[in-house]
């Protein structure tokens, strides 16, 4: 009986007889042989249907099949180099054939479809080869997230979602009934964090989390996963160590272990090649001088007036791209103004002003990767950032409790996993990042 195969591995059984299950991707019918696009979630290959070799009915079969129809073929494996696939190199050459189910007509064909028809039958899309590709570039990226933070001594510590106060900011939470009583959908795991960390050290988490943000830019969505490490006894300059370890870490298993992914989404690779410690970094001070700079230097108008900056003003999408363009891989922009920052975040000293912050742009206008900070660890100084939050105090009498036993210098970041991929993957758009989107106007499906 011929071994069932995953495609990924055809290279492996060259001159044998293997079965294949699978859906048809395509197919071009060139009469007495009908050349059959077969995936089966781990790649596709191209299968050939002889009339000669095959008994009438199941000829008959091949030469109607339609696309996303399911089926079992057997058949020995031939290398070709001109058979297209992923990995592609291979053919099967058909000896039997079973049908499963014939597709009724699929909506999704080769012709060009707009976005919000693709996003409608985003339960679909997902089987397309760019969809593929990006999706398991992304389970990659969270494989090697954790087995990097797995082999470097952090512990996995879930945090939860309904949550009684903010992490952030208030304008973006979620609110819901809890049984009577207001909570709220978790921006952010990172509050709990610091419980965790006191516990174990250093520790990450990794899960949804929401932001009620009414934005329709291409770099947000209302829920998204974030991973959150938080670490002991870190300053800042600890942080960026780490992180730029970390994110080129990941960087370079994408590139080892998906050229054939990287080459359907036509990426560039080469600045992402570049991705290797260590990482520039520059103060909010010095970004601001250099946009300024380059302002006075546009004669453009327009881009004058978008990339002029006030000192104490937050960065926009045009000055993190700006930003970024720079230098030649990810930059860290540290001590940002504490007034547009979250209310944890520790103050530089003698500068109450700025706050010991750091952001990550990535480049080709991708912009904010990763952003963290050194923590509050002073209880008075906490007692009153949580006074000013506008919620009271009792949902955060646990967090405060945190500054009562054992307090300790600490530091951590959060990195937004659809960002990352949209970097990686260099897409237009994060709503391909994440298998199902929930943006301002869409929840389907």
């Amino acid at each position: 009986m011929a071994p069932i195969i995953s495609i990924r591995d055809i290279a492996q059984y060259e001159g044998q007889e293997v079965t294949l299950r699978g859906w048809v991707y395509n197919r071009t019918d060139k009469g007495k042989l009908q050349f059959i696009q077969l995936r089966d979630g781990s790649g596709i290959a191209q299968c050939v249907a002889f009339k000669r070799d095959l008994d009438p009915e199941m000829f008959e079969i091949a030469s109607k099949l339609t696309q996303e129809s399911s089926v079992i073929v057997t058949g020995a494996v031939r290398r070709d180099e001109r058979a297209p696939g992923i990995p592609g190199g291979y053919e099967v050459g058909i000896q039997t054939l079973q049908l499963i189910q014939m597709a009724e007509e699929y909506p999704i064909t080769p012709k060009e479809h707009g976005v919000e028809f693709l996003m409608d039958h985003r339960h679909l899309w997902v089987r397309s080869s760019r969809q593929w590709a990006i999706l398991r570039i992304r389970a990659t990226i969270v494989r090697e997230i954790r087995n990097w933070l797995d082999d470097h001594g952090y512990l996995l510590v879930d945090t939860p979602i309904i949550t009684p106060a903010a992490g952030e900011d208030t304008t973006t939470l979620f609110s819901i009934d809890y049984f009577g009583e207001p909570a709220f959908l978790a921006q952010t795991g990172q509050l709990y964090n610091e419980a965790n960390m006191a516990a174990f050290g250093k520790v990450y988490c990794f899960g949804p989390t929401f932001r009620a943000e009414k934005s329709k830019t291409r770099r947000h969505l209302m829920e998204f996963w974030m991973l959150e490490p938080e670490m002991a006894f870190f300053s800042l300059e600890d942080l960026m160590d780490m992180e730029q370890t970390f994110i080129s870490h990941i960087v370079q298993r994408v590139l080892e272990q998906h050229p054939n992914e990287l080459k359907i989404l036509e990426r560039d690779t080469r600045q992402l090649e570049n991705v290797l410690p260590p990482f520039p970094r520059i103060s909010y001070d010095e970004a601001v001088e250099r946009l300024n700079r380059l302002a006075d230097q546009t004669e453009n108008p327009e881009l004058r007036e978008g990339l002029r900056i006030q000192w104490g003003t937050d960065f926009g999408s045009p000055h993190e791209t700006a930003i970024a363009e720079m230098f030649d891989k990810p930059v860290f922009v540290y001590h940002f103004p504490s007034a547009f920052k979250a209310f944890y975040m520790q103050p530089v000293e003698g500068r109450p002003e700025v706050c010991r912050s750091v952001d990550l742009l990535a480049p080709e206008g991708y912009g904010e990767i990763t952003g963290g900070s050194e923590r509050i660890y002073d209880k008075e100084l906490l007692e009153e950032r949580v006074a000013k939050m506008g919620i009271g105090r009792e949902a955060y009498a646990w967090y405060l409790d945190l500054r009562r036993f054992g307090s300790v210098p600490h530091a951590g970041f959060g990195l937004g996993l659809e960002r990352t991929v949209a970097w990686i993957c260099g897409l237009p758009h994060i709503r391909e990042t994440i298998p199902y989107a929930r943006m301002l106007n869409r929840k389907y499906p």
